[in-house]
């Protein structure tokens, strides 16, 4: 397939969460997958041991499962203050009209996921429950690199994604849909992937650089 003419900065810059414009009625080829996950596997990995698993649902019915499951958390989501997407100020008109428009979006996925034709599960071997920080962040290290290089692979070829963790307020639900051994596998983040509607994503508004960098000391 022809790749999309995006320079490196084009492509990690317009590599958008997307929602609305997912083509919920256009299928994905799994050789479009496989070109991703292939890619995702180039991406660093702690200690040289590449832990990462991809777990990619094309099951109507098992899509149709998680996307319940999913519509369940966003519920519970939705009722958290300052957590959810749309009760977190952001201090101007401006802004807060941007994130209300984030929000209507974040909205339409929580109903919409299961509708998705693909669904991409990252998971990583082992579990970080109680684990010591170090070997937390060596554990996702192994796969939050990946599944971001997934994206970057699936923008590059049309395709859209949308980096979501609520499903994990039921995680084990999940596990149980696609038998995904809930004590050794820890699932990361849940996508959708489908074509978009049209390929034109720009640069989210973002702060300055020197908001956030802390030189030689906090």
């Amino acid at each position: 397939m022809t790749l999309l003419p995006l320079t490196p900065d084009q492509l990690l810059s317009t590599t958008r969460a997307v929602r609305k414009r997912l083509d919920f009625d256009r299928s994905v080829p799994d050789e479009l997958i496989r070109e991703c996950v292939d890619l995702a596997m180039q991406s660093p990995s702690g200690s040289n041991n590449m832990t990462m698993q991809f777990v990619v649902v094309r099951d109507a019915a098992k899509r149709a499962a998680i996307g319940e499951i999913y519509r369940q958390c966003y519920g519970i989501y939705s009722q958290l203050d300052g957590v959810y997407i749309g009760s977190i100020d952001k201090g101007g008109e401006a802004a807060n009209a941007q994130q209300q428009r984030s929000t209507t979006s974040a909205d339409f996925l929580g109903d919409r996921m299961g509708d998705a034709p693909a669904l991409v599960i990252a998971c990583t071997g082992g579990r970080a429950d109680g684990l010591p920080a170090m070997m937390t962040s060596s554990m996702f290290g192994n796969v939050l690199p990946a599944m971001w290089s997934f994206m970057l692979a699936a923008r590059a070829r049309g395709l859209g994604t949308c980096w979501t963790t609520i499903h994990l307020m039921m995680e084990q639900q999940v596990a149980d849909v696609l038998g995904i051994p809930f004590d050794t596998v820890q699932q990361v983040c849940l996508s959708p992937l489908a074509f978009t509607v049209g390929t034109d994503f720009k640069p989210a508004a973002r702060p300055p650089a020197d908001s956030i960098i802390h030189w030689d000391q906090w």
